[in-house]
């Protein structure tokens, strides 16, 4: 939020998305409001799931998979939220501000973590079906890759 020493100039940006979403803005804070905390440890979790797909490479196209997910559903959660509250925190806004300052970035935040699941998912399969020593062109593979050839 404004005021701090680091805040002009890499957090002018993010002042203008507390004006925008009043979940992350002084009308929050001042409020006491749970939420933003909630989410802020969520995200966390996101961090962690980076953090561990570096250690391994095995298993890192599993938490790669895992961080996207996560990105995903918390700012589909933070959608719902919205939703759920009547708009409390960004209907103040006018359609065009809206549009562009929370529903096209948000969307974003939504649809490109989710077509990483899809695609981390289907890296999955292809490594279960190696790891199983079938062949990509065996029955049980295509099974595990039916997935893919839609």
């Amino acid at each position: 939020m404004p005021g701090g020493w680091l805040h002009s100039p890499i957090w002018v940006p993010y002042a203008l998305y507390g004006t925008v979403d009043y979940i992350y803005g002084f009308p929050a804070w001042e409020a006491r409001n749970g939420f933003t905390a909630a989410h802020d440890d969520l995200r966390g979790g996101n961090e962690r799931a980076g953090e561990g797909s570096a250690e391994q490479e095995a298993a890192g196209v599993v938490g790669r998979r895992e961080g996207a997910e996560w990105k995903a559903s918390g700012v589909g959660g933070a959608g719902m939220n919205e939703a759920f509250s009547g708009f409390a925190n960004i209907g103040h806004n006018d359609a065009l501000s809206l549009l562009f300052l929370w529903i096209i970035p948000n969307g974003a935040w939504i649809a490109l973590p989710s077509y990483m699941v899809y695609v981390f998912g289907q890296e999955i399969l292809e490594g279960l079906a190696l790891a199983s020593n079938e062949s990509i062109d065996s029955e049980p593979a295509r099974d595990l890759l039916a997935i893919k050839n839609e």
